[in-house]
């Protein structure tokens, strides 16, 4: 029988290697770019969206997501009906920390950002100022959105730069579920107030 030497230098008389199998892996699904847009929907099936039994885990990305109204919140919801109703019942939990341009700083549970049995919006990146360099960015995770036995659980973190009259980072970390055994195929997103006036959404499949 081959003996295998390890040391910090190489591998030395081993006959065979298995093989490794990639876990993981990300698939780029869907790129929508705001341009003062009321609304961004991913439906499955419409225009390359894949949202269903395909991938266990879907991520979504927000890059530079500007709005058009002062201290604004990107939020979400889902629809079980391909995008005809976004009124998932949702149970959601929040938290967050800030830290201002002068020094100061804030941790705690943030109660005005959580849902309880409620088909409302859910706020994902809260207080985005308008001035011209002010944005929010952020994750989020929604898991086996095609299952019909599991409630829909979403786990999301962004940061945000803050309204034009208080200059703050505010980090946040929302997670919950969608109250539904039906399979969630629509996620749509849009501001608290006003429109998307800039930033990017992609859609990834993780395998």
């Amino acid at each position: 029988m081959a003996l295998i030497k390890l040391n910090n230098k190489a591998v030395s008389n081993a006959t065979a290697f298995g093989s490794i199998s990639s876990l993981g892996s990300m698939t780029f699904i869907k790129k929508l770019t705001a341009s003062g847009s009321g609304t961004l929907s991913f439906v499955d099936g419409a225009s390359g969206v894949v949202l269903d039994d395909t991938y266990k885990e879907y991520v979504f990305t927000f890059k530079n997501i500007h709005g058009s109204a002062d201290n604004s919140d990107l939020t979400f919801n889902g629809s079980t009906d391909s995008g005809s109703n976004y009124n998932t019942v949702k149970t959601t939990t929040m938290f967050r920390a800030i830290h201002s341009e002068g020094g100061d700083t804030t941790l705690g549970y943030d109660t005005g950002g959580d849902l309880a049995q409620s088909t409302s919006f859910q706020s994902l990146i809260r207080s985005i100022g308008i001035d011209n360099d002010q944005c929010g960015v952020g994750t989020m995770q929604l898991f086996s959105p095609s299952s019909s036995v599991f409630v829909k659980h979403f786990i999301q973190t962004s940061n945000s730069y803050g309204s034009a009259a208080n200059d703050y980072s505010r980090n946040q970390f929302f997670a919950g579920y969608m109250n539904t055994t039906s399979a969630v195929d629509s996620i749509r997103f849009q501001m608290s107030s006003g429109n998307i006036d800039a930033g990017d959404i992609c859609l990834y499949g993780i395998a």
